[in-house]
């Protein structure tokens, strides 16, 4: 999580004045260098989870199981569960 940080104690005077020019006194997001992002699930087990469960509806679907069936134990839609097929098949 991003904390908030004063920038007149991180931030040179004379660029903290070049700033106030163009925002003073607002909130302002620096996002991150194009190096140090990080891929939507890196910080949790979120996405291998996800890779585990999509496996799973791929497995249970190719053995029979209804698209309908899937959707109701996931609590995913129809088209999800479709789109998931499609991408792991």
């Amino acid at each position: 999580m991003m904390a908030y940080r004063n920038a007149a104690a991180v931030l040179p005077q004379h660029l903290l004045e070049e700033i106030q020019k163009h925002v003073d006194g607002a909130f302002l997001y620096i996002p991150r260098r194009q190096e140090q992002r990080r891929r939507w699930g890196e910080n949790s087990p979120a996405r291998e989870e996800m890779m585990r469960r999509d496996a799973a509806i791929v497995a249970d679907y190719l053995e029979g199981e209804r698209v309908r069936s899937l959707s109701e134990r996931y609590h995913l839609s129809d088209k999800a569960i479709y789109r998931i097929i499609a991408n792991r098949k």
